[in-house]
């Protein structure tokens, strides 16, 4: 199984759904760095979820790339995108502050900037461990992926996204309360959606299926 196209795509998912299940309840501005293929597939789906719901997002400038993330969103009208300097200004004002840069060498802004019921997504955990300390709340995948993390006993409030799923933990509460969601992803997830995937092609009767691999740097 090659799971190029699948573990992308599932990543950005999990983290469309910590919006959705975590995100204050009238979210609207929205702030992405790193801004490559797992970026592309979180705002894809979420968009998908939200198709009338207007949404301002402001990307952190970065090679050019921010431009060519606008253009690939061109067809949603109701995305509406502006450009930014610094990690500040980035994170000030934002509802969500979604991070898919896989390297980061340090906390990418101070505490002061994280306002009020902002929610934080870093999907490859870098560039927040500031926020570890006086977050209200914060969650993952799966305890295994964060019990190590220096700060994990110092987390305010824990547990993982599927016990909130399940009522078996609390979510958000208020509109003020800090979250962080530190979505890594579980391998299960792959081979669930890779099973669905065979089911869907032996349902179809589909004989001849294109497995060229991606070979475009942005190809979500």
């Amino acid at each position: 199984m090659d799971a190029d196209w699948i573990t992308t795509m599932r990543t950005g998912a999990v983290a469309a759904h910590s919006i959705l299940l975590l995100a204050k309840e009238k979210f609207s501005v929205i702030g992405m760095l790193g801004l490559g293929n797992t970026a592309r597939a979180a705002l894809l789906v979420l968009a998908a979820m939200l198709p009338e719901k207007e949404l301002h997002i402001k990307l952190l400038k970065y090679k050019g790339q921010e431009e060519l993330f606008a253009k690939r969103f061109i067809e949603y009208p109701n995305l509406h995108f502006t450009f930014v300097d610094g990690a500040d200004s980035l994170v000030r004002g934002a509802d969500v502050v979604i991070s898919a840069a896989t390297y980061l060498s340090e906390d990418i802004c101070e505490d002061k900037y994280f306002e009020e019921g902002v929610l934080v997504v870093p999907i490859h955990t870098l560039g927040f461990t500031n926020c570890d300390l006086f977050f209200d709340k914060i969650y993952a995948d799966d305890y295994g992926h964060v019990h190590h993390f220096k700060n994990f006993e110092k987390f305010r409030y824990f547990a993982e996204v599927s016990d909130v799923v399940n009522g078996k933990a609390i979510g958000r509460e208020n509109d003020k309360e800090r979250i962080l969601a530190y979505n890594i992803g579980v391998s299960m997830h792959d081979i669930n959606f890779a099973a669905h995937i065979y089911r869907l092609i032996d349902d179809t009767k589909l004989m001849e299926i294109d497995l060229h691999g991606p070979t475009e740097k942005f190809w979500i």
